[in-house]
């Protein structure tokens, strides 16, 4: 029987895990035996801990809360707050520099001090946080595949500042134009319907986006604007091969864009100042990589890669000066050196099953 990427006939936590999973298991099928082992077997794991949290619905059988972060990571503030439902900040939390994690399970926004590591925060209230992004004055994006909306935060903020409707769809990542303010979102699917598109909010979250779609793609995952306003977008088509495509600044469609070096599984798309980076997000013990791209027409030229050492799976890196932060599967947020890659200079204990990041710098 011929498969295919599954309908998000519902919209709970186990319905989308499934489709990511869908998507996943093709590309696994072309990797070699050992390295399908691994990935099954760390795939486990993965399933339990997303339905064990009880706020998250959708998962069968009985129920367990994780289990508090180490203390070791959190700072004075955070032991204060008992780990309840509600959004906190510390107070010094809107004058540093803020590393935002997504995490699946719990359904949160760990918020932590990028440059000691401490948690200065959550954020709350979300189904299923995924990609992330920001703009040029700090305010961070957060794409929630399960509630259908992208939710802007202000620099340090508990509430969000306002609240982008991506009807009918699963945003799984975004990206801000500096230039002109206007966010992409790229989405990973819809209700019945299993084709996912890509939304452009020129005239902020209460103007109608204008929906771009792609023959080529069933599901997009994550996207980056670079400094001519031109949007990058990855993704996957039916039968699970990575696909990239570009909309041209002022150009009315998307266009299919072809890497001599592809991705295995689509990850991050970000702009690092020179170049369109490209990040799989790999298998097991293989760890991720970001390629660096020169993109001209219809094709995209491998000029590089940074391998992230240590890692196993990183769904979105973010790329911030001469540093690559990469959430990883194994719980554990690295640090890397950019563009050299290789062994993490620094580790941060996580709170959760990650899914996304992105680094906000304090107003100065």
């Amino acid at each position: 029987m011929e498969e295919s990427i599954p309908v998000l006939s519902k919209r709970g936590p186990k319905q989308l895990q499934l489709r990511t999973d869908a998507i996943r298991m093709m590309h696994l099928k072309r990797l070699p035996s050992d390295r399908q082992l691994r990935y099954k077997n760390r795939r486990l794991v993965f399933a339990f801990a997303f339905c064990a949290p009880a706020a998250l619905s959708g998962c069968g059988g009985s129920q367990v809360q994780p289990a508090p972060s180490a203390p070791s990571q959190q700072s004075a503030a955070a032991a204060k707050v008992p780990a309840a439902t509600r959004s906190w900040m510390a107070p010094a939390a809107k004058r540093d520099d803020l590393l935002y994690v997504s995490n699946l399970s719990p359904a949160e926004v760990s918020v932590y001090s990028y440059r000691g590591g401490e948690l200065e925060g959550t954020l709350t209230g979300f189904g299923a946080p995924e990609g992330e992004c920001t703009d040029k004055a700090g305010d961070v994006f957060i794409s929630d595949a399960r509630s259908e909306k992208v939710f802007e935060y202000a620099h340090g903020a508990t509430s969000p500042l306002a609240t982008f409707v991506d009807s009918r769809q699963s945003p799984g990542g975004c990206a801000v134009d500096r230039k002109t303010g206007t966010l992409a979102v790229a989405s990973l699917g819809g209700d019945d319907d299993a084709t996912g598109n890509v939304a452009i909010y020129a005239g902020g979250p209460s103007g109608k986006p204008t929906v771009y779609t792609d023959p080529s793609f069933v599901s997009f995952s994550k996207c980056t604007y670079d400094d001519q306003g031109n949007l990058f977008v990855d993704g996957t088509e039916m039968d699970g091969q990575f696909e990239f495509a570009e909309l041209p600044a002022g150009g009315s469609e998307l266009e299919n864009v072809s890497l001599n070096q592809p991705p295995v599984i689509a990850g991050a798309v970000q702009w690092d100042g020179t170049y369109v980076t490209v990040e799989d997000q790999g298998v097991a013990s293989e760890g991720s990589t970001i390629y660096q791209y020169t993109i001209s027409g219809t094709t995209g030229t491998e000029v590089g890669s940074t391998t992230l050492g240590g890692s196993t799976d990183v769904i979105q890196t973010w790329i911030h000066g001469k540093t690559v932060v990469g959430p990883d599967a194994s719980g554990k947020i690295f640090l890397w050196h950019y563009p050299s890659g290789g062994t993490a200079y620094k580790t941060i204990t996580g709170t959760g099953e990650q899914t996304g990041a992105a680094v906000s710098l304090a107003p100065r």
